[in-house]
């Protein structure tokens, strides 16, 4: 199978990003083919519904990329209880094309405790882009966090957040593997 990330951070060094990344692996560690789509290192120009940009390189890439691809990760960092900018400008974006009856896994890193509010809000655009939602999602928070910053020094608590990653990351691809076999 075909998985798109969307990773959806304009920072650098973004924990959200290394989140796809890690996610990424285990897909990739699984046999499936990953292809993460980086934001920052991507960016999107502005959607306008008057304006259509599809000569952007990115723009493009990112439409190809998302039809092309059996089931979808959205990754976002939680800003103000909501899912990034960046990520909200490249769904709006896509359409239903993009996202009709594939599985969609959401993911978010906070600097709080949980990204419950941006992970919500990522399954009601899913909702209404016709994707399927993933019943569990990943939320990364607080401590969780220093898994995927620089210079992780393997604290304690590191494994119990990535055996959750992997347990969650399988379930996705165990349902985007039933629900490709029925189409």
């Amino acid at each position: 199978m075909r998985i798109v990330i969307l990773a959806g951070s304009n920072r650098k060094e973004a924990t959200s990003t290394k989140l796809g990344e890690y996610a990424a692996h285990i897909i990739r560690q699984k046999g499936d083919e990953a292809i993460l789509f980086d934001l920052y290192k991507r960016p999107l120009p502005f959607y306008s519904p008057d304006e259509a940009a599809l000569e952007h390189e990115h723009l493009s890439g990112l439409m190809h990329e998302m039809l092309a691809a059996d089931a979808i990760v959205l990754v976002t960092p939680e800003y103000h209880g909501s899912i990034s900018g960046v990520l909200k400008n490249a769904l709006d974006h896509l359409g239903q094309a993009h996202f009709n009856g594939k599985v969609v896994l959401a993911a978010s890193s906070a600097g709080g405790a949980v990204g419950v509010s941006s992970l919500l809000q990522l399954q009601a655009i899913v909702r209404n882009l016709h994707g399927v939602n993933a019943p569990d999602w990943i939320s990364i928070g607080g401590l969780q966090r220093r898994r995927f910053e620089a210079g992780y020094d393997g604290y304690e608590g590191g494994q119990d957040i990535e055996d959750r990653i992997h347990l969650v990351v399988e379930s996705f691809l165990n349902l985007a593997r039933k629900l490709s076999r029925a189409i």
